[in-house]
């Protein structure tokens, strides 16, 4: 049996009726319970850092803060850089994979979703991933949604209420649903 983990982060197809897909709802379920904890009461950055580390698995740069409320559902599949901000509100559905680089602003709001349904109504329950790669120094708006396999380039601005179904250009501004390219940034 190929594990079903692997399986899942490879992008092929995972049904619910295969063998191995209660161990992946379990891990689910575990990284829900963690991230509820961080969600309910106060907790102090060092705290919340903490939560994070557990919900990834990974050691995390302190200087990467992170605002509760954060909603995550498997969590392992997180990697995250230095000197990055995540707001408040943020969901990320990570099976399929999400890189975050170094200095990424991501706003209140934001979704980083890599988990899609099968097309085919008789097999609807079964999911793939893309993974979404976000680059160094990008900024994404306000309740912004990052679909699967998107890859958002060096420097980028993802504009607020975005929906972005497409790659981003390095040094571009995106914004609209679908996002569309709305200027190059200049710097001097």
């Amino acid at each position: 049996m190929e594990d079903i983990f692997r399986k899942d982060l490879s992008g092929a197809m995972v049904s619910p009726n295969e063998p191995g897909y209660d161990q992946l709802i379990s891990s689910i379920f575990a990284t829900m319970k963690l991230a509820y904890e961080l969600n309910t009461g106060y907790h102090t950055p060092e705290e919340v850092h903490d939560y994070l580390c557990r919900i990834t698995g990974k050691e995390i740069d302190p200087s990467t803060t992170l605002l509760p409320p954060f909603y995550v559902d498997f969590g392992k599949n997180i990697s995250i850089g230095k000197r990055c901000w995540i707001q408040q509100g943020c969901t990320f559905f990570d099976r399929g994979g999400i890189t975050i680089g170094n200095d990424v602003f991501i706003a209140p709001k934001v979704n980083l979703i890599t988990i899609n349904h099968d097309p085919n109504p008789d097999n609807r329950s079964a999911t793939y991933g893309r993974p979404i790669i976000i680059e160094d120094k990008v900024w994404i708006g306000i309740n912004s949604t990052i679909l699967p396999g998107v890859r958002i380039g060096y420097g980028a601005i993802v504009g607020a209420n975005s929906v972005v179904t497409h790659d981003v250009e390095p040094m571009t501004v995106v914004g609209g649903n679908p996002a569309k390219f709305i200027k190059k940034i200049e710097t001097k």
